[in-house]
Formats: structure tokens, sequence, C-alpha cells
């Protein structure tokens, strides 16, 4: 045993004594492992992390399903047709709402708030870590008045005292008693919510909105999934079946799926990509590390012929292999640690905190054993592997040559082999990584439709007991904007349900239109002020703007987009009717006065979609009580400089205008529509990554294999140089044998990557709402890019066989 630690021993100190394959095959492993583990650790803080309630793998969400088979939402007429289903222990429900104006916990604010009935904290298995839960009559129309507060929202507004039970909060103007306080991994479950309100539905309730409402079940232990999901379907499609809603309705599919998937869905495939993306790296990386170990192996081929010669036994020979891989993946796996880490350190500032349920990214022991594990591994088998391939260097032709055999057939064939599946596995991530590339490109250059330079938003909730209905908001929003326009450097303000560009929740409100011939579909419904289309430059293709004359009381008018005109109205849509839902019953018809530019209503990434604007004096009082339960109005200011400089400006006019009606979110236009693209910037900045790795580690084991081989070649290069071969010609033939190999690799990794392209189109569907994954221009880009690469990781060492000395090679005979 002393001996074989003194041979593994004397390895280790040779290479660190000619420290040059060491630092090359610990920084290959290390790119490698680094890459895997900091994208196994985000998903293991994503994907993998249980919810922070007891049993969440028991917990389950109802819902609509969508064409993509998740539920969605569900109204509250719907969720009362689900009690006492077979296999559900529970239900609660759940409804996002927007924010609320809250007083009496320091400055008024406007704070997120989130609805829920007196079923949900038990069905989530949480009780409040102060006070109780919503009673039955809290939750009943007209019931007292209640109110729970989410955990941040108490550390920051009562500093966590304990005491706040039975205190007073005023929301939206009225009183609310604060009853509890929830625990922190509330939020993480069902979203950000600083105060908790009631749904109190009344016991029949006739709500057929969805509005982003949830319905939440716990399953009792060893339900079937399959058999409850059924019966949410066969439940709900009785239902309606019952109210004879006829053709009216388009008969929706109803199902279950896990509450864990559901609230990861957004964030899935994406984390997924940089998975595969990590794992190739690593691919390529021990692919790489096999390559060199080969070329070590190869280089002590006359020292083990030597060893052999003397009665050295097989495992003598081949522990100073085993030792240095030993070095290597220990080493490796360190280093690759280090980069994890910093990777890590660098993400955490990009990566969407709902990706992170609240938390931060730790590396947890599994990942060091499984990176240690890996790199050992990986080295121990890349040593064996090249000890096996490089065996029959211990031959008589070794000690008759004096080690100048160089490099073998069989082991040439399997170092080029090997730079082959580098280049491949090179080519598939760099085509994977191009298409996203040039899809985020050709959506950065596009144009949105409207202008968001020097314009200044801000959100405003109006007070629901000050503004109880369209006429006081009007007059509200009127002054304010007048207010606005005052401001010194601002030259319009308008006012809007909706800004022209937001991925929000409900950043976008939808309706469901009708022609007069029928046809319905889906288009955005926009309440707007006046100016609003001149501040954001939208253009008017036909007929007029609003006008003040477009007030309650007169004849209802729409402008609508210029993609809806043309495919419902054949491009001529002024003066023709157009008919939206009421809410209720029936529709509301409306005159189109004019048509403007389509816009890009969820950023340059999705496609766009009809838009409907109707003027905000005209909306009636059911829509508007919907619209400001979802969504606080925006406000808009335009003007020349720096638009964040108006900040001072805008609070002085709230001010005068409103003293105690509080605003938020005031933010640069500019940083809304980059916000469009946060996720897939994100995505591609790291696949970039990936991809410039991957070019890297496959340009370094072609350099390897080419040098090793160039040297191993001296005597023939030489005895070609006596016989009066011209450099250039030796230059030559060793830039073809390195292209042979880069073009095999190509066409490999091209074919491998045409073949995946269905799993690269759902993808670029999810990310970037289009799905041609097949791009010509990526393609060649990378094979030019793979080739260059190549050629001159292969350059070095054609130069340096074109100077070889013909006396110095020959003085070996």
């Amino acid at each position: 045993m002393n001996v074989w630690l003194s041979e593994i021993w004397r390895a280790w100190r040779a290479s660190v004594r000619r420290p040059g394959f060491l630092m090359l095959a610990t920084g290959v492993l290390a790119l490698g492992i680094g890459a895997s583990v900091a994208v196994a650790t985000l998903i293991g803080n994503t994907l993998w992390r249980p919810l922070p309630v007891p049993q969440p793998e028991q917990l389950v969400v109802f819902g609509q399903l969508h064409d993509n088979g998740h539920p969605g939402g569900i109204s509250p007429h719907e969720y009362q047709y689900l009690e006492q289903l077979d296999g559900v222990t529970s239900l609660g429900l759940e409804r996002p709402g927007s924010t609320v104006n809250v007083a009496g916990a320091g400055t008024p604010a406007q704070v997120p708030v989130i609805y829920i009935d007196r079923n949900m904290l038990p069905t989530l298995g949480l009780s409040p870590v102060l006070g109780r839960n919503f009673d039955a009559q809290e939750d009943r129309p007209s019931g007292p008045p209640a109110v729970i507060l989410g955990h941040g929202f108490w550390q920051r507004s009562y500093a966590g005292d304990t005491h706040v039970i039975g205190r007073s909060l005023r929301v939206e103007g009225v009183p609310r008693t604060i009853v509890g306080v929830l625990p922190a991994g509330f939020n993480t479950v069902l979203g950000a919510g600083d105060v908790v309100l009631p749904t109190a539905l009344p016991q029949a309730s006739r709500d057929y909105n969805h509005n982003g409402t949830v319905a939440i079940a716990r399953l009792a232990r060893g339900a079937d999934l399959a058999a409850v999901s059924a019966q949410v379907d066969a439940r709900e499609r009785a239902m309606y079946r019952d109210m004879a809603m006829g053709g009216n309705w388009q008969k929706p599919r109803f199902g279950a799926e896990g509450l864990a998937a559901t609230v990861q869905q957004d964030a899935r495939p994406m984390l997924l990509l940089f998975l595969a993306s990590a794992l190739l790296l690593l691919l390529i990386a021990l692919v790489n590390l096999t390559n060199l170990m080969l070329l070590r192996a190869l280089s002590r081929n006359h020292d083990a012929a030597v060893r052999s010669a003397l009665g050295a036994s097989l495992p003598r020979l081949m522990l100073p292999a085993l030792g240095e891989g030993l070095l290597v993946g220990g080493v490796g796996a360190l280093l690759g640690m280090v980069f994890a880490l910093a990777g890590l350190a660098l993400l955490q500032g990009f990566i969407p905190a709902e990706w992170l349920w609240g938390g931060q990214l730790r590396i947890g022991m599994a990942a060091w054993v499984s990176a240690f594990g890996v790199g050992l591994l990986g080295a121990l088998l890349a040593a064996i592997l090249a000890l096996w391939r490089s065996r029959s260097a211990t031959t008589v032709d070794e000690l008759r040559e004096g080690g100048r055999s160089g490099v073998g057939l069989r082991s040439g064939r399997l170092g080029h082999t090997l730079v082959v599946a580098q280049v491949a596995l090179a080519a598939v991530l760099l085509c994977a990584a191009g298409v996203f590339m040039h899809g985020l490109y050709d959506a950065s250059q596009l144009r949105l439709g409207f202008a968001d330079d020097h314009v200044l938003t801000f959100e405003l909730a109006p007070v629901k007991a000050d503004y109880p209905d369209v006429v006081a908001i009007n007059v509200l929003t009127q002054r304010l904007v007048q207010r606005l326009q005052a401001i010194p450097g601002v030259t319009d303000a308008a006012v809007t349900t909706n800004l022209p560009a937001s991925n929000d929740l409900y950043g976008q409100l939808q309706t469901n239109p009708q022609t007069p011939d029928g046809k319905e579909f889906v288009a955005q419904y926009h309440g707007i002020g006046p100016g609003f289309l001149k501040l954001f430059s939208i253009p008017l293709r036909e007929g007029r703007d609003f006008r003040l004359a477009d007030a309650a009381g007169n004849e209802r008018v729409v402008i609508v987009s210029q993609d809806l005109a043309d495919t419902y109205y054949g491009g001529h849509a002024v003066g023709k009717m157009i008919d939206v839902p009421r809410e209720g019953d029936g529709v509301w018809p409306l005159r189109i006065v004019g048509v403007v530019g389509a816009t890009y209503q969820r950023g340059p990434l999705q496609p766009l979609q009809p838009v409907l604007y109707i003027p905000l004096a005209q909306m009636p009082d059911p829509s508007m009580t919907i619209i400001r339960d979802m969504e606080p109005l925006r406000f808009a200011l335009r003007g020349n400089g720096n638009p964040m400089d108006w900040q001072a400006g805008v609070r002085e006019a709230l001010a005068q205008v409103a003293p105690q009606q509080p605003i938020a979110n005031m933010r640069d236009m500019r940083g809304i529509v980059r916000q469009t693209t946060q996720n897939a910037r994100l995505s591609l900045w790291l696949i970039g990554l990936f991809a410039a790795l991957a070019l890297l580690l496959a340009a370094a084991g072609l350099y390897a294999v080419m040098a090793v081989a160039v040297a191993a070649r001296e005597r023939e290069f030489g005895v070609r140089m006596a016989l009066g071969a011209a450099p250039r010609r030796l230059l030559g033939l060793v830039l073809r044998g390195g292209l042979i190999q880069i073009v095999a690799g190509l066409a490999i990794g091209v074919a491998v990557a045409l073949g995946a392209s269905h799993a690269v189109a759902v993808l670029l569907m999810t990310l970037l709402g289009r799905s041609n994954a097949f791009d010509p221009v990526v393609v060649l880009g990378v094979c030019a890019v793979l080739a260059a690469a190549g050629l001159l990781a292969c350059l070095l060492p054609a130069l340096r066989a074109g100077r070889v000395h013909p006396m110095r090679a020959l003085r070996g005979e």
C-alpha cells in the first residue's frame, strides 16, 4: 500500500512541477461542473423545492383547462358547484387582486391585495402566526369588515408588533378590524399580498367572471388525481347543461393539476432549457478531458515501456495515470464549485423573484457530493479509457523507437473521434443558441407601434369610499391630468386603464366582442382619457380621435386597431358597429369612429392582438367596478428631458388635487417595455454563455490533439522537408487533417440539431412567441464560427510543423 501511495504522490508532484496539463485539464472539467451545479441549484430552488405547506403533494388546482392542458381560472359560480367531491377533504377560493389604498399604518399607501375565502387557510394547512382566520360572518356579503395582514406588511408597517390584533386599518376608506397575521410562506403559494380580504361570496353567486380566481383543493391520502379531475369536469358540464346556456358557451373543459406544477409552469420551459444546455456543456467537457487524458497517456508511452521491460506489474504501470486522474478530478471539482458559487452570486440579482419563492440560491451538500463524484469518476474513467487505448505502447517497437513512435493508429483514431464528438456537441448547442438569439434580435428591431421614449408612468387606484363611481373618477382624473400638464418640461399627460405594453397578470384586459355578422373574437379592452393616442404617438389611420362630447349619456363610441379593422371589417371599419359584452347580461353596441395603428401589447416577443379603445368617461359603472378591483389606473406624462426628473412635480400635483390619495410604481416607460422581454433575455444570455464555453472547449480540444499529433510526427515532417517538401505543403497537410475533423463534427451536429428542431420549436413558441426552429442563417453562421475557431486552433500546430528543422528530426535516426 505504501508503494502505491508513493507512486500516486510522485505523479502528483510531477504534475505540479509542470502544471500546464493540470491547469488545462482541471479548467476544462471545472467549466462543465460549475455550469451544471449552478443550473442544478437553480432548478433545485424552483422546480424541485417543495411548497412551504404541510403535505404539498396533496394540493391541487381546479379550473377551466387551457389549450396546453393546464387549468386556469374558475368563476365563483363554478366554484360553488364543486362542494363534496369524492377524494377531496377541503376546498378554498383565492382571487388575486391588484392594489388597495390603506391608511392607519403610517403614511397612506397603495399595497397589493389578495382575496380568499375562510376555507383557503385550512386547505393549505396554514394558520395565522397571530390572531385567527376569517369567520363565517366576515366571509359573507355585508359581513363585519375584517382584514388579515401579510407577514411582510406586518413587519414593515407595524415593526412586528404582537399587539396589532384588534386594531383598525382603513382599506379603501373603510375601517377594518385586523383579525390575523399570515405566516411568511403564504406569499410563496398564492403570490404577494400585503393585505388579505375575504371574498365574501353570496350563497348562490351569479358571478361568471374568472378574473384569475383559483380554486385550490386538498386531496385525501391515496386519492387519484385523474379521478378527481374527471369529477370536476363532469360536475361543471352538468352545471352548464342544466343552465341551458345554449350556443353562447363554448362548452369548456375542466380539470385538476398539482399546485406545485401550476406555480412553476411559467419558469419550467426556461429552466429545462438551461439544464439541457448545462448538461451538454458538461458532456463536452468530459469528452475534452478524455481526449486530454489520452494524449497524456501517449506522452508516457516510452516510460511505461521501459518500466514494463524492467518487470513492473500492470497496476504499477496504471498508478501514475490514475493518481493524476484523482488530482485532476478533485481539483477540477473544487474549482468548479468556486465557479458555481460565483455564477450563482451573479445570477441572484437577475433571476425573477417569483422563481425563487422568496428564497435565496444556496448550494446544498448533495451538490457538493455530486460535483466531486462527477469530477473524480469522470477523470478516472477518462484515465482508464486513455490507458486502455494506449496499452499497445508498452511494446518492443516503443523501446526500439526510443519514445519516438508517436501516436498509434488506434489511439489517433480515438483522439480524432473525440474531437469530432466535441465539434458536433458544440454545433448542437450553438445552433439552439443561435436560433434564440436571432429571434431576440428580430424582436428588438420590431416597431411596437407606439413611442416609449421620454414617458413617465405611475399607478393610482382611486379610494373607493371617496370615488365610488365613474363620474367621481373622471372628475379626479381630469383635474389631475390638467395639473400634471403644468409640470415644467411636461408637454402631454393622459390617463388609461392599461399602458400600451405590459406583462403583468392583469396588465392587459380582455373581452370577447362580436361583429354585426356574428364573428366573435378576443380583443384587448382599454379605457383611455383625452390625449392618450397623441401622447404615445399611436397613429390615426382612419376616422377621428375621441372628443369631449364622447362622454356619458351620448352615443357610445370606440376606436379599433388596424389589425382588427383589416381582419373583421375588410379594412373599412369606421361608422360600423361592434358589440362588447356587458357585465351581467347583454352587450353594449358601440360605433367605430376611428382606426389606429396596431401595437404589440405584450411586448415584441408576442403576436399582435386586436385592441378596442373606449373613452374612460363612457365606461359603465359595472365594468369600472371590475376593472378597479383588478388594476389601478395608469397615468402617463411625456415631455423633454429625463422623465424621472418629474417625480417631485407629480407628487406635488397629487397633493394639490387629492392629498390623501396614494400612488405607486413611478417608472420610465422604456423600463416597462424592457421588462416584457426580461425572462427571454436572461435565457438567451445564459444559453449564449454556454455556447461560448462550448466553442472554447471544442477549440481547446482540437488544439490539444493537433499539437500532440504534430509533435509525434516531427520525424515524418523532417524527412518530408529533407526530401524537398515546402513548408506551406506541410502546413496545408496539418490544416487539412484538422478541417476533415471539423467538417465531420459539423455535419453530425447540424443533423442532430435539425432532428431536435421540434423540441426547439416548442421552446421558441413559449419564450419568443414564434415556432421557426430551422434558421439557415444561424446554421451557416454556426458552421462558419466553428470552422474558423477550429482552423485557428490548428494554425499554431500547423505553423510548428512547417518550421521543423530536417537535421534535428533526422539526428535521432
